[in-house]
């Protein structure tokens, strides 16, 4: 059994009042829900969410509505669900009838939904996004003839590493492991790592880095001991590692083998796809997680592409990749293209001129035009600091890709809100010098009884 919209899952009730009849119908949400084509989630998502047995799947638009929010306000996955039922404009985002009271679904069924639309979903999302803006009125179609490219990097969710940290805790989960496989281990190490990561803490904040790295020297002694036991028992019993353990080994000996020259490093043992990143920032010299690249329109700052780049390739060689998703997400191929001085010597495709900051003998045009590259900067900023691209919590290199392209999609939604919030004002002023008596917010206020 598919799924079905709000519409045909309730009946009319003569007791219940519907939303429409209790908000505001010139609020920006309910404006921004008309803008956006609902009818194709359901032509495009239905058909893979189609359930044979037990309850139907739940409906396409709620599900999308729900991840627009939680980007577009910053929240986590819990946090938005309950949120939803306490407010009525979500909730006829949402596609909603009548108020409900309940939950809309389980937390977990974002991250199941996550998971099956995949990399292809999101992107869905962000081009409805830039649809919806186009209807808006946020941009116009010849702005997308001039895009602006630029790299960030999503930090990923992670303590920040440090040695001692990162093999203790490698050796804890060996150990844990293999105590659950069944190995009887000769000695597990657990009270000289933990005395060992905590003074070399100590010496470490002291500045007293011999005596730190003395007791890292314990710590991977320690690991590498852990490592040929469970080795020598896993051979004894004449059984094959694998599982949970066999994934454990691996990461153990990965951390125990590198040293500080080594490449690939393993920053987190719950991420192993984190690579530590150098932007050349006084406050944030090194950045764990993964880079972004970002193209956004130089007169607006629209996000019209945005995809992660794993492996923390050189910035111009992700130029090609950048333009091939603008022209998937808008269906239109720029004409010219605005970036930084870490694009240099990359020549783009046939038909697209690519100007670099600081280049010299420009005309006038494009000297004024160029300025407009800074537009990307503020924009990246506010994903960081209003939206949740300061901080990925999704899983894998997969998560990486899902959130990037969602934070795009919240950006964009957050300028047609403000967009729809600044035309709504301006209506209202606008009524206010017409008919300044009925169009007070005191005129619509029943008078008091005289007498």
């Amino acid at each position: 059994m598919g799924t079905k919209p709000a519409e045909e899952r309730s009946d009319h009730d003569l007791f219940r009042t519907e939303l429409v009849n209790l908000i505001d119908q010139r609020h920006e949400l309910v404006k921004l829900a008309a803008l956006i084509d609902w009818q194709a989630f359901t032509d495009k998502w239905s058909p893979q969410f189609e359930s044979t047995t037990g309850r139907p799947a739940l409906p396409t638009r709620l599900m999308a509505a729900l991840l627009y929010l939680k980007h577009v306000y910053a929240l986590s996955d819990e946090a938005v669900v309950e949120r939803w039922c306490e407010n009525p404009y979500w909730q006829h985002f949402s596609g909603e009838r009548y108020f409900r009271h309940e939950l809309p679904c389980d937390p977990s069924s974002l991250v199941r939904w996550r998971q099956r639309i995949g990399e292809e979903g999101c992107e869905w999302l962000l081009a409805h996004s830039i649809e919806a803006a186009t209807r808006a009125g946020v941009i116009k179609r010849r702005s997308l003839d001039t895009v602006v490219l630029d790299t960030t990097v999503a930090p990923k969710a992670i303590a920040h590493p440090t040695d001692s940290r990162l093999l203790n805790r490698a050796r804890e989960h060996l150990v844990a492991a293999a105590q659950d496989a069944g190995i009887t281990l000769r000695q597990s190490y657990a009270r000289v790592g933990k005395a060992a990561e905590a003074q070399a803490g100590r010496y470490a904040h002291a500045k007293q880095y011999r005596r730190m790295q003395r007791e890292i020297r314990k710590l991977r002694t320690s690991l590498g001991r852990v490592i040929r036991d469970v080795q020598r028992k896993a051979q004894a019993v004449g059984g094959e590692i694998a599982g949970a353990l066999k994934d454990r080994l691996e990461l153990a000996q990965r951390l125990h083998q590198q040293r500080r020259d080594s490449k690939n490093k393993l920053y987190a043992l719950h991420a192993p796809e984190v690579e530590c990143i150098a932007k050349g920032k006084a406050r944030t010299p090194y950045e764990f997680g993964v880079k972004v690249s970002v193209a956004v329109t130089a007169n607006e700052g629209l996000v019209v592409g945005m995809r992660s780049m794993p492996g923390n390739p050189y910035d111009g060689h992700t130029v090609d990749s950048q333009l091939e998703q603008v022209g998937i997400l808008t269906g239109h191929t720029p004409k010219t293209v605005l970036a930084d001085r870490s694009y240099r010597g990359v020549q783009p495709p046939s038909g697209i001129r690519l100007i670099i900051s600081h280049t010299r003998r420009l005309p006038p045009r494009l000297k004024k035009l160029l300025k407009r590259r800074q537009v990307v900067e503020p924009m990246i900023g506010h994903m960081k600091a209003d939206g949740l691209l300061a901080k990925n919590w999704l899983k894998g290199a997969v998560g990486d890709a899902l959130h990037a392209l969602l934070c795009g999609a919240g950006h964009n939604l957050r300028m047609i809100l403000r967009h729809l919030r600044v035309l709504c004002l301006a209506f209202i002023g606008w009524l206010m010098l017409v008919d300044p008596v009925s169009s007070s917010p005191s005129a619509s206020m029943p008078r008091p009884a005289v007498g």
